[in-house]
């Protein structure tokens, strides 16, 4: 009797969905986007948020935050919006690319992000791709997005552009009408955007009444050739930054802790400790009830402030503050 071998070819669709799905999670951008181009039941697949949604979490995580996607959704709305409605009109002016929110008043508007030639993302948006389109505009650097970069013991808001090239970041920040403030920036350097408060705007503080001896914070400074928070100046070289302190004693307590009520005063204590002691920089002076919106000294005043409760965000000061010293 002859043996016919009867051959047969097995498609990934016949797997079960669970094993499909586990197949298509472990496959790298590049993998599921070539995965995508083989018939139309893997394209949707493929691009679907759950598989992306893996890998913006792997690489993108560490620098966007809330902030960052917020903006992302401005720029979604924006690419899909009707024909004919106000908006898209807006857009379609735009022949390079696609301007994000703003905040602030004239001449001090805080550009919140800026899009490079989006039109080619619209069929991804439109077919509810959200998070394959955010990924690929990350990757092409695109998308230029906020984030905050570090410069020594201070953070300063920016925009970020990636290259994939180098695997390093541009920044622009708003100082000198959005200018290249840094070329090939490595991710340790860079953090998400912590607050919605614009850069030149004063953060309202919810942590003055529970903030206490030794505790971590970031403030916001300003050099004295702007106005203080809030106010218009008409000057395009401001600098809004957020300093590392702790809270420190006042120059009356001796330090010992059986004899200390600095937690009991209406005066908080801010401490820069990368200054010397005696610096005029080393010390400021808040009040509790007012939540600091008195605090300057002869070269800068003071914004908001944020509590520091992570223990990563602590330890990275730490660094930071042990390699200045």
């Amino acid at each position: 009797m002859k043996k016919i071998a009867n051959s047969v070819s097995i498609s990934l669709l016949n797997f079960p969905e669970s094993i499909l799905d586990g197949i298509l999670e472990r496959l790298s951008p590049i993998e599921l986007i070539k995965m995508s181009e083989v018939c139309i039941c893997l394209r949707n697949k493929c691009r679907s948020d759950h598989f992306w949604e893996i890998h913006m979490k792997q690489k993108w995580g560490r620098v966007i935050g809330h902030v960052a996607l917020k903006e992302w959704q401005w720029h979604v709305t924006s690419i899909t919006a009707e024909e004919g409605s106000v908006l898209n009109q807006q857009i379609n002016n735009i022949q390079n690319g696609s301007l994000g929110s703003f905040s602030g008043a004239w001449p001090m508007l805080c550009l919140g992000s800026y899009f490079e030639e989006c039109t080619h993302l619209k069929s991804l948006l439109l077919s509810n791709n959200f998070k394959m389109a955010l990924y690929l505009s990350l990757e092409s650097g695109k998308f230029w997005f906020p984030a905050q970069l570090f410069r020594g013991l201070y953070v300063h808001e920016a925009l970020l552009s990636y290259d994939s090239k180098t695997d390093t970041f541009q920044a622009r920040t708003r100082s000198g009408n959005w200018r290249i403030v840094g070329n090939k920036i490595h991710w340790d350097k860079l953090r998400p955007s912590l607050v919605e408060t614009s850069s030149c705007v004063r953060h309202v503080s919810d942590c003055y009444q529970d903030l206490k001896l030794g505790d971590h914070i970031e403030i916001q400074w300003r050099g004295n050739t702007q106005t203080p928070y809030g106010e218009i100046k008409y000057d395009h070289n401001d600098s809004e930054n957020w300093w590392y302190a702790v809270i420190g004693h006042l120059d009356s307590c001796n330090e010992n802790e059986n004899y200390c009520f600095c937690q009991n005063s209406e005066t908080l204590v801010v401490e820069f400790k990368q200054y010397p002691r005696g610096s005029s920089m080393r010390k400021t002076m808040l009040r509790r009830h007012n939540n600091g919106e008195q605090a300057e000294n002869s070269i800068g005043n003071y914004g908001g402030i944020r509590k520091l409760r992570d223990e990563e965000e602590i330890e990275k000061w730490k660094e930071l503050l042990d390699h200045r010293l």
